[in-house]
């Protein structure tokens, strides 16, 4: 007997209510809540439902031979037909579902789950970027097409070049020329790109299993995997002197002889604190920045008032660059 139980025999429920500031409906509702009996409802079989007998005699009748591959309805017409009736199509269905006999029969293509890559370059010619872009020709539908390699960490471009058609075969070419140029051992490089053609080509992964790379591939559709190549030809494109199209082949070619030593070794990056992409490639960072806290020092020198919180600080260019950085924290900790 609960408590409330106990109080209500000695002083009464209108008493103990009152006391206890509620309703005597609500107080006698909750009782009835706390002492009822669930009820089961049994639910009678139907005087119409099949028998059991029944059931299995169109069991039976949907197993045979020539009925087995039909649907029902196809089965409830043949029947007619045969002067038959057992009972309605829905019924056939409900007793196919409850043994379990209703499926899909399509052979329904599953997608695919592709794997995001997470890659890390702590150094220059540990991971590189690379993916083809079309330049205009001179006329409508007609197009060139700029290979371009990357290195992630610092934005140096290592290799690139213009063809008049996008070719695995090329692509090779350039990427042994490239790894040639740049000293590339076994095992030391990761190469990333999209999902195009010549990217997943059977001849350029032989080439990186020969040489020792690994290869990764960005998501179907997801441009941000594959963000340093993309960045770059937004770059090259909105320079002043980019043309709308290029009147044939060798004027590309000429264009990216003058825009690619321009952006290794003037164009001040900004993804790596506004030094030169050849600067941080080739290790000259820091004299770089000295000259440039330098010049800030003096500048601190002639007016520190100038400078509210401290002194001012010349920045450096970023120690990991991440393709998809993990969530977790604990797996961009860099050792």
């Amino acid at each position: 007997m609960s408590m409330i139980e106990q109080h209500r025999q000695q002083i009464g429920t209108l008493s103990l209510c009152q006391a206890l500031e509620i309703p005597r409906a609500s107080f006698y509702r909750q009782q009835t809540r706390n002492t009822a009996t669930p009820l089961v409802v049994v639910r009678k079989r139907p005087e119409h439902a099949l028998s059991d007998s029944e059931q299995q005699t169109v069991l039976a009748k949907l197993h045979e031979p020539h009925f087995v591959d039909l649907a029902p309805p196809q089965v409830y017409a043949r029947l007619l037909e045969e002067g038959q009736y057992l009972c309605s199509i829905r019924t056939m269905y409900r007793l196919l579902a409850a043994n379990h006999e209703v499926r899909e029969r399509r052979a329904v293509a599953s997608r695919v789950v592709y794997t995001k890559p997470e890659l890390l370059a702590t150094r220059p010619n540990e991971v590189w970027s690379w993916d083809i872009t079309r330049l205009k020709g001179p006329v409508k539908w007609t197009y060139y097409y700029l290979y371009v390699i990357m290195d992630i960490f610092s934005r140096y471009v290592v290799g690139w070049m213009i063809a008049d058609r996008e070719s695995s075969t090329l692509a090779k070419h350039l990427i042994t020329e490239s790894c040639i140029k740049q000293n590339i051992v076994e095992d030391q490089l990761t190469l990333h790109a999209d999902r195009g053609s010549s990217m997943k080509s059977r001849v350029v992964a032989q080439l990186l299993s020969d040489l020792g790379v690994t290869k990764t591939h960005s998501r179907p559709h997801v441009s941000n995997d594959n963000p340093f190549s993309e960045s770059q030809f937004k770059t090259m494109k909105y320079r002043p002197e980019f043309p709308n199209r290029f009147g044939c082949i060798q004027d590309a070619r000429t264009f990216g002889c003058d825009f690619f030593p321009w952006y290794n070794g003037e164009h001040r990056h900004s993804g790596v604190a506004l030094y030169t992409p050849s600067d941080v490639h080739y290790g000259r960072v820091e004299e770089v920045h000295q000259r440039r806290q330098a010049a800030l020092d003096a500048a601190y020198r002639r007016h520190p008032n100038r400078f509210v919180r401290k002194p001012p600080e010349a920045e450096l260019p970023p120690q990991a660059v991440w393709i998809n950085p993990p969530k977790n924290p604990e797996k961009q900790v860099i050792h």
